[in-house]
């Protein structure tokens, strides 16, 4: 006879509970593919002043650098900030052993931004959010190895 299990919503899980379902799907996976580990990197625009204008905030892992966050100040957009914190985000990864980079973004944002500067779209939600959509990108960084 099967043992009885109850499935419970947790509003506010204990962290070593969510700490320990974590380290299960990491054992799992490091079974399957070898460990890994994900490294973080951020770049940072500032002003003569040294106030932040502008960052990306990204992870490199398993030869694939993901792209969480790129902000630039409203008043700097359009100068080309984006673009080079994007690139050097890019060679920087590069230099770590990424050969792909990743990244989500709504239809609101900058989903043209990101293909002009060689990123496809290779997946698409729509009314994510309600009456947007949410785009899914991918790069190959190999041509920047030479």
């Amino acid at each position: 006879m099967m043992p009885e299990y109850k499935i419970s919503i947790e509003i506010q899980p204990d962290s070593k509970q969510i700490d320990f379902i974590d380290k299960q799907l990491h054992d799992f996976n490091v079974g399957k593919i070898g460990d890994y580990q994900y490294t973080p990197l951020f770049l940072l625009l500032r002003d003569s002043e040294k106030n932040v204008v502008g960052g990306l905030e990204g992870f490199i892992g398993l030869g694939w650098f993901h792209i969480r966050t790129l902000w630039v100040a409203k008043e700097l957009r359009g100068y080309g900030y984006g673009k080079a914190l994007l690139f050097a985000a890019e060679q920087e990864a590069v230099n770590r052993g990424c050969l792909n980079a990743y990244l989500f973004t709504y239809s609101f944002q900058a989903p043209e931004f990101y293909q002009h500067l060689g990123y496809e779209v290779f997946g698409e939600l729509e009314d994510f959010p309600p009456g947007h959509r949410r785009y899914f990108l991918k790069k190959s960084l190999q041509k920047n190895l030479s």
